[in-house]
């Protein structure tokens, strides 16, 4: 049996949550039935297709060969990748003008949870589309006219950021770019933890590269600003046709030996040394940080789903297993000989289940949330109204540090503690999935930007720099809520808003005193992650409170039994989670308020 199991019913509530009728509204295609029917394909395709790839790609990786520097993809990866690349599901996320069938964000986030949570690996190796349509919107008249035959071809694509001594700190990359006379560039340098790097599923990859052009007046400076982005494709190629032509100087050196997502073909790529490995400048212009930041974030809003869809699962696995398994007896039965129950009528398991359930369907909220809000920019935009366009696009910037770096750190401290906990010694074996949900889910804290690294872009670029003006307007939102709410519930969300601005205003007044202490900056840099993981735990109370005032609402219309004990579900999760999680946050407000020096002042040498 697949080890995958979709959530599809709540799926499709969260959508109806996040608005995915008005994101609709436009489309004389799709409408919210044929969105979910959609939905329940996706959903056949991942567990039938795809999910069966998952273990055995773990368990027989891709083969790197020294001799032709090429890696060779495992055959149960590939009938799952051909059978993805055959339903023609991807078309989704093409622009229309090249050939696709865009769907809302939201819709294709969704979608993509499903895939995610089957093999996230499969996933992966399908990006070339996608990134050609950001090629589309921002290449020269010839790079569109690439990104057509990309999509056509189903050629495969890679960012690619990271070298060996500059892995997040990429202002200190070295990759250099020598303009040639042609027009084209050649690229020298070596860049590490490149995912899809090489593989054999695609006729060729197109690599969007970060390199610092060298001879250029007034560009290749130091930082980030002085780096531009270049299509470095692994094969060259006819520009009209698309026929492949020799292979290009960008050669994979290193296939990485990972500790988990073994499916997953990371790469060191060296350009240069092989013969020249040419490029092209994107759209003419030397702005490749911005550039890039389309692509990556993308790739954070996938970590964040990649986390949430592994937790969902894992907690569904664990729930299965939690009602079959049978050892001890109840705590309230008298005597040795009591009858032995399933595990799931024990106290500390059924509080595990909860803890996973809630964080699940919650996580679940926060991304197809996150997406809307780009929907509604798309929307508003489309009508002319920027201004409105700017704010809902500022939400989503708000949001998207918190998908990544809260949904990676839950998800990975709920599968390890509690859905591997709960199949007991049996979780450490390979016979249940749950030990390879923890091992793949591990690396969603650390790519595409660490956690703190996430905390520091909320706090400094986010609000900050923002003036605090989306943040203030969420806030108020989720307060005005809790007030109309009322109850248990709705009085731990206002009492977890108070707290969340006063660890903001205690941040704030350290990068204020930082003008007169500088050292005291470190301070937010020591605490910005608490506040992240904070503000991740009040968005989901808020969410998931949401949904249990409408689980509430039809209940009272009246329901057939199946979506009643769903609709209690939803509303035993948000208590559970005012009750259990979002104390939390007064811990968290204590700590921060009290601004201890300590980490800092410890010198390196007691370490």
């Amino acid at each position: 049996m697949s080890h995958y199991r979709s959530n599809l019913r709540d799926l499709k509530f969260a959508l109806e949550g996040s608005g995915l009728a008005d994101a609709l509204a436009t489309s004389a295609d799709l409408d919210v039935n044929t969105a979910f029917d959609i939905l329940d394909e996706v959903d056949r395709l991942a567990r039938v297709e795809i999910a069966p790839s998952f273990a055995a790609a773990d368990r027989t990786p891709p083969v790197y060969d020294l001799g032709s520097r090429s890696v060779t993809v495992p055959p149960a990866l590939r009938r799952a990748y051909r059978a993805y690349e055959s339903s023609g599901f991807w078309r989704m996320d093409v622009p229309q003008e090249l050939g696709g069938s865009p769907v809302p964000r939201v819709l294709w986030w969704a979608t993509s949870e499903l895939l995610l949570g089957a093999n996230p690996a499969m996933w992966m190796y399908t990006t070339g589309a996608g990134f050609a349509g950001i090629l589309h919107k921002i290449g020269n008249s010839m790079q569109r006219r690439w990104a057509q035959i990309f999509v056509d071809r189903g050629w495969g694509a890679t960012m690619v950021l990271t070298e060996p001594d500059a892995g997040s700190d990429v202002g200190m990359a070295t990759t250099k770019a020598y303009p040639q006379q042609d027009g084209t560039w050649h690229i020298e340098g070596v860049k590490r933890f490149i995912t899809s790097g090489e593989h054999d599923l695609a006729d060729n990859i197109i690599h969007y590269v970060l390199a610092r052009p060298i001879g250029v007046p007034g560009h290749g400076g130091p930082g980030t600003k002085g780096l531009s982005m270049f299509i470095v494709p692994k094969h060259l190629f006819d520009h009209e046709t698309g026929e492949l032509l020799k292979r290009n100087g960008v050669v994979a050196t290193a296939l990485e030996d990972k500790m988990g997502l073994k499916g997953s073909s990371t790469c060191e790529l060296t350009f240069g040394e092989h013969g020249p490995a040419v490029g092209w400048l994107v759209g003419d212009t030397h702005d490749g940080i911005r550039q890039m930041f389309l692509i990556i974030e993308r790739a954070r809003m996938m970590v964040g789903t990649k986390a949430m869809a592994t937790l969902s699962t894992g907690y569904l696995n664990a729930l299965a297993y939690a009602k079959t398994r049978v050892q001890g007896a109840s705590l309230d039965a008298p005597g040795n000989t009591a009858p032995r129950v399933p595990i799931i009528d024990h106290a500390d398991v059924r509080r595990s289940l909860l803890v996973q359930k809630c964080h699940a369907e919650g996580m679940r909220a926060l991304v197809l949330h996150a997406a809307a809000e780009l929907d509604r920019a798309d929307l508003h935009r489309d009508r002319g109204d920027d201004e409105a366009a700017a704010a809902f696009r500022a939400a989503n910037d708000l949001l998207l540090p918190v998908v990544k770096g809260y949904c990676s750190e839950r998800a990975y401290e709920i599968l390890s503690q509690e859905t591997l906990q709960t199949f007991g010694g049996s979780g450490f074996l390979i016979d249940y999935p749950a030990e390879q949900y923890v091992r793949d889910s591990k690396i969603d804290t650390l790519y595409e930007g660490t956690t703190a690294i996430q905390a520091l872009d909320l706090v400094f670029r986010k609000i900050i720099r923002d003036g605090g003006t989306s943040f203030a307007k969420l806030i108020g939102q989720i307060r005005g809520f809790a007030d109309t709410a009322g109850g248990t519930e709705g009085t731990a969300l206002t009492v977890a808003v108070e707290h969340l601005e006063t660890m903001l205003q205690a941040l704030a007044r350290l990068l204020l005193n930082g003008q007169t202490v500088p050292e005291r900056v470190h301070l937010v840099g020591q605490h910005a992650r608490r506040f992240l993981l904070a503000f991740g735990d009040l968005l989901v109370g808020w969410l998931l409170t949401r949904q249990a005032r409408v689980s509430q609402s039809r209940l009272d219309t009246g329901t057939g039994p199946a979506d009643a004990a769903y609709y209690q579900g939803k509303i035993a999760s948000a208590a559970f989670f005012a009750a259990e999680v979002l104390p939390r946050l007064a811990t968290d407000r204590a700590v921060i308020e009290a601004g201890t020096f300590d980490a800092m002042s410890v010198h390196s040498s007691f370490l």
